[in-house]
């Protein structure tokens, strides 16, 4: 796969494809579906598939009082937009020139001119254009005029989450609902960084943690303790966690950090490391112990929840 991170690298030969567009924060299962649906185009037509999405979110720049916290970076969509079926991603940076560009030149200068579009496919959902004017009928008559068919794929979901969509993952992630989230994103909702040094409290208590920075920009889940898994990312080797989302009241901190223990294991030397955390199901809520035996407590209860929740 190749991402490419401008208009200006996209091959002058590279020849037809079938696309598909959007922002697909988070590549939940729907945004899947939709990928996936363009590479069956794209197998039939014998092209390339290539997916289309923007850096920064949209609403970062039309209304940044409003822009939503990130459920995945743009280097983790692409990687997932590749599993999903796109053979290549194009990453469009979103200023100001971009969001007034009109749907029509859009068009022209990306769908038509720069990937030769036979085929693109969208949700159901999709506006696109300054000002969003641009809509599933819009680009149905743009491909009539330039070459290319039009699939609109409706919105899907199931029993547990009726519409599988960015914005019902956030709201569950931020109430703790780390399960739901992951029933819509088809996997563990995920914060991944560079392991720091944190006040080393966990290791004197007997429960040394990875702490992460929790990612500008992107959501974290509520405050509160979780059952979960640690990657190290240069290796991949994983290991059932116990994770914390919190300001660690009960030692009067302000801080918000996401920190993970590795079940069972004080020999781990993550330092400077980066690592994945992966959520899985919610154990408890924030709570501010009145001593720090209470807490130590607590938090043996919290591992062995951990055990059980996750089977290990």
């Amino acid at each position: 796969m190749t991402i490419w991170h401008s208009p200006a690298e996209v091959p002058r030969d590279l020849g037809p494809t079938a696309v598909t567009i959007g922002v697909f924060d988070g590549v939940h299962r729907g945004h899947r579906e939709v990928v996936g649906r363009a590479a069956e185009h794209a197998r039939a037509l014998g092209v390339p598939a290539v997916a289309i999405t923007f850096d920064p979110h949209p609403m970062v720049v039309i209304r940044p009082e409003v822009a939503p916290p990130l459920l995945l970076p743009v280097g983790g969509r692409a990687e997932l937009l590749k599993q999903a079926g796109a053979d290549h991603v194009l990453v469009l940076l979103f200023g100001r020139e971009r969001s007034e560009q009109s749907a029509e030149d859009f068009v022209a200068e990306i769908v038509v001119d720069l990937l030769h579009a036979r085929a693109v496919v969208v949700g159901s959902d999709f506006r696109f254009g300054h000002r969003a004017a641009g809509d599933v009928p819009l680009l149905e008559r743009l491909g009539k005029e330039h070459g290319f068919v039009v699939e609109l794929l409706d919105s899907m979901g199931n029993a547990i989450v009726p519409r599988w969509s960015s914005t019902h993952i956030r709201e569950r992630l931020l109430v703790g609902d780390v399960a739901t989230a992951a029933t819509a994103l088809g996997r563990p909702f995920r914060v991944g960084g560079v392991v720091v040094r944190g006040h080393g409290r966990g290791r004197a208590m007997g429960f040394p943690t990875a702490n992460v920075p929790p990612p500008e920009g992107q959501v974290v889940p509520a405050d509160g303790v979780y059952a979960g898994w640690l990657t190290r990312v240069p290796d991949g080797e994983r290991w059932p966690a116990a994770i914390s989302v919190g300001t660690n009241p009960t030692f009067g901190g302000v801080e918000r950090t996401v920190e993970a223990y590795a079940l069972d294991r004080d020999d781990l030397e993550l330092y400077g490391v980066p690592v994945a955390v992966e959520f899985v199901e919610r154990i408890r809520g924030q709570v501010k112990f009145d001593s720090v035996d209470a807490l130590v407590m607590r938090m043996r209860r919290d591992v062995e929840e951990t055990h059980a929740l996750l089977g290990v």
